[in-house]
């Protein structure tokens, strides 16, 4: 793994502590798409580090701040900068929190080898009017609700799907109705379904969380199912990934996560949706059960949710509490200007 690492990012060849410590956490089963992440953040500090002239392992609070400046200030491919939070100049609030992370974990581990006495990045501790030492965190974090399409890109979505293959129209419907993320839904094997029962298995070491859940899917989606799996085994008739590549070059090859990123955005493009993708089915999955008046844990528990924050936010986007509230203070506000309007008949 250090040798894919160090020839995909030539930087991180220069520096054995942090090509080590990236080995390392991929030695103790870290998912090799978040090895790819940690390596590609770390890799742009250390960049940053060679640039300024400065060794990694001394660097200090400053050489961190030049970081966050300029990752605030590169170019963006979405355009000139406009006046906006999402705006055309620097990278956005989520993927500046992301790229930090691998940079603080780097200096927790030669924090613990005994390289360094403190960590450069630390935790909730800078705030540009208090500086230092204040209990906010390097970078604000921004909170936002997830997107999901209104009714008229859903059937935009919908129409430009409905020419498709089976078994893209077969994804499209498992992850709306279980709610999957990408890799679970592209990582399903034959043995995880049990269309007795209308459910299939999330097994832990494809979700996010590394917990397992078993999930529903409706009976359209089974019928979809039944459909695919003649398909199928016109391609193998041997048990294993669900999912199979149609392709000539990969036929009956595992389906990768980017094939199906690919037709996703394709989708998109076609539906006039671009904002919609792979995830957006589960947001919108987890919203709908919101909207029918789900409580909190039975949307987490069927998200595979460990912390309940992840889970309020579709509480939130559905409005549903608001619009109790609203409706019993309306009803309230009603009756007391009916009986207002009764009482002064009364006393006429």
């Amino acid at each position: 793994m250090a040798v894919e690492l160090a020839a995909r990012w030539p930087v991180l060849a220069r520096h054995e502590q942090a090509l080590g410590w990236l080995q390392m956490r991929c030695d103790l089963g870290l998912a090799a798409r978040s090895v790819d992440a940690y390596a590609r953040g770390l890799s742009e500090y250390l960049t940053m580090c060679e640039t300024a002239g400065m060794d990694p392992a001394n660097a200090d609070r400053p050489h961190v701040a030049r970081y966050v400046r300029e990752m605030g200030s590169r170019p963006s491919r979405r355009g000139k900068n406009v006046v906006s939070i999402d705006s055309g100049v620097g990278l956005a609030n989520a993927t500046m929190q992301q790229r930090l992370v691998p940079v603080r974990l780097f200096y927790d581990f030669l924090v613990e080898e005994g390289v360094r006495d403190s960590n450069p990045v630390g935790r909730g501790r800078y705030t540009p009017r208090n500086g230092f030492g204040s209990k906010r965190g390097l970078i604000p974090r921004l909170v936002k609700l997830p997107w999901i399409p209104n009714e008229t890109e859903w059937a935009a979505i919908l129409q430009a799907a409905r020419g498709g293959r089976v078994r893209d129209r077969l994804m499209l419907a498992m992850a709306y109705d279980a709610g999957l993320r990408r890799e679970e839904l592209c990582l399903l094997t034959t043995a995880d379904l049990d269309p007795g029962r209308r459910t299939l298995r999330v097994r832990a070491e494809t979700t996010k969380g590394r917990r397992e859940r078993i999930v529903p899917y409706s009976a359209a989606t089974g019928v979809l199912l039944g459909e695919y799996l003649g398909l199928r085994t016109k391609l193998t008739r041997a048990r294993g990934p669900l999912f199979l590549s149609e392709s000539r070059r990969n036929q009956a090859q595992p389906l990768t996560l980017w094939t199906w990123s690919k037709v996703v955005r394709q989708l998109a493009l076609t539906s006039g949706v671009t904002r919609f993708s792979t995830h957006t089915l589960r947001h919108l999955c987890l919203t709908d059960l919101a909207r029918a008046g789900w409580e909190l844990h039975a949307i987490a528990t069927f998200a595979g949710h460990r912390n309940p924050e992840s889970t309020l936010r579709y509480i939130h986007l559905s409005g549903r509490d608001l619009a109790a509230k609203l409706a019993d203070g309306m009803a309230q506000i009603h009756a007391w200007r009916v009986q207002m309007l009764t009482a002064s008949e009364a006393v006429r």
